[in-house]
């Protein structure tokens, strides 16, 4: 399975106060006190308006591979991010499902105190989440 992982170019702008990000090629905007924080923040927000737009059935479109227009006062850097992998840590939707189990389990598992969808949770990540 080839991995979503990209590189967008980001404009950090100094304010009073730290940094305003601009990702040109998504038309999105954050903020950070420092560099450091305006990177991270500018991942986040690609990360989540990326899986948004997967949800709504769009594409995420490819980056730029050439530096935006800026001022002088301003940095231009880029920032990568593995949509796979934001999702994965940062998708908690719920969705509710039905699962049957047999009855003497249920009941087991009731008399126990066990939450079944916490169980099934932690099972399937387990099994299925490969770090």
């Amino acid at each position: 399975m080839l991995k979503l992982i990209k590189a967008y170019p980001i404009i950090l702008t100094p304010t009073n106060s730290g940094y305003v990000v601009t990702v040109p090629d998504l038309d999105i905007n954050t903020q950070g006190s420092d560099i450091a924080e305006a990177i991270y923040m500018a991942r986040d927000a690609i990360g989540l308006w990326g899986i948004t737009e997967q949800d709504d059935g769009r594409d995420i479109p490819e980056p730029s591979t050439s530096e935006p227009v800026h001022e002088p006062n301003e940095i231009v850097t880029w920032v990568d991010i593995d949509f796979d992998k934001y999702r994965k840590a940062n998708d908690m939707t719920t969705m509710r499902i039905n699962v049957s189990v047999p009855k003497y389990l249920k009941v087991l598992g009731d008399e126990a105190g066990i939450n079944f969808s916490q169980e099934l949770q932690e099972r399937l990540k387990e099994r299925l989440i490969k770090n």
